[in-house]
């Protein structure tokens, strides 16, 4: 089962696309687009073009577990996005996700416009990761 994971921004969203066993990170690409409905337009033509099954979006609480701004935001994409692509979305705690994407591109030695260009993307490869694993863990 391909999963397709995404890191929602305002200007750039990072998508991580499972390979077809839904183990590993496969495929991974930033969009750019600032009205949601075009975000939702392009993520649900990704999700066809790759076969995914399920959708997890990134759902940024605040560092206490409280729901801010950005989580409503989340809540919403992911209404429109069960309704354009017909596929389940899952909310996943992303907490951190940025924070540590950007501490890897660094490490990797990455300059600051390089990790500004694939940090969504490394974002959404995170999220991914971290759903991959709890589903190996907790099986359906």
């Amino acid at each position: 089962m391909r999963i397709m994971a995404i890191d929602y921004g305002d200007a750039h969203t990072g998508i991580a696309v499972s390979d077809p066993t839904g183990l590993l990170t496969g495929f991974t690409t930033t969009v750019t687009a600032y009205r949601q409905e075009t975000v939702v337009e392009l993520i649900a033509a990704l999700a066809r073009e790759h076969g995914a099954e399920e959708l997890v979006l990134g759902h940024p609480r605040n560092m206490d577990g409280t729901r801010g701004p950005r989580a409503e935001k989340a809540e919403s994409l992911a209404e429109l996005l069960r309704a354009a692509s017909g596929l389940p979305v899952v909310l996943w705690d992303e907490r951190r996700t940025t924070i540590d994407a950007h501490q890897i591109l660094f490490q990797s030695g990455k300059n600051a416009k390089q990790r500004k260009k694939n940090v969504d993307a490394v974002a959404a490869s995170l999220i991914l990761e971290g759903y991959l694993t709890y589903k190996k863990s907790h099986p359906t």
